[in-house]
């Protein structure tokens, strides 16, 4: 039996994702992620039993990433609007300091990978995140909406100004801290009671 080596786990993974968020799911297939990984096809499985399980172990990560990177500073407990804000500068850090991870978790949220690992992830980030809400109704300063709605209007702006901040072809569109916190307070504005 090979001995693992975690640098050649660590490329493995790396490259998958970079796969995935050039090619998406159909372009990463073992052979071609095995050249550009710089190993051979057989390495890749003394980490992971099949494509499917290099996909899951690399979303179950990056999930726990992200929602390290989301929780940072963050109570539950916090009253709406501080708890939004802090929400708010986690997520652009994330996606700033982890472009292509964001690029990939987008992609996973909109694939059946997605529902299928979701409820094996283990992730606390769901819940907080329903503490806070709740907390929030309770104390009325969030209208009870749901879930689809809140979101879409919590996080949707957000997360289109931050595709504006990367994409080249907006021009010259910075999101800088008085752009977010103007849209952060219409945003507040819309789900204020």
């Amino acid at each position: 039996m090979r001995l693992r080596d975690e640098s050649k786990e660590l490329a493995i993974r790396e490259k998958a994702i970079e796969m995935i968020v050039r090619e998406g799911f159909d372009g990463l297939s073992m052979q071609k992620l095995a050249k550009a990984a710089g190993v051979s096809p057989a390495t890749i499985y003394i980490y992971f039993k099949d494509r499917e399980d290099l996909i899951r172990q690399i979303y179950y990560e990056e999930m726990q990433l992200m929602s390290a990177e989301t929780l940072k500073g963050f109570n539950p407990e916090m009253h709406f609007e501080e708890g939004l804000r802090i929400q708010w500068i986690n997520r652009v850090n994330y996606c700033l300091k982890y472009p292509l991870r964001m690029h990939f978790m987008e992609q996973m949220r909109h694939s059946p990978f997605h529902e299928k690992f979701q409820g094996d992830a283990k992730n606390p980030f769901s819940a907080v995140m329903r503490v806070f809400v709740s907390n929030a109704i309770e104390r009325k300063e969030l209208v009870k909406l749901p879930i689809e709605v809140y979101w879409s209007i919590a996080y949707a702006p957000l997360y289109q100004l931050i595709k504006f901040h990367q994409s080249p072809g907006w021009g010259k569109f910075t999101l800088d801290e008085k752009r977010l916190d103007e849209a952060l307070k219409l945003v507040l504005k819309a789900l204020k009671p």
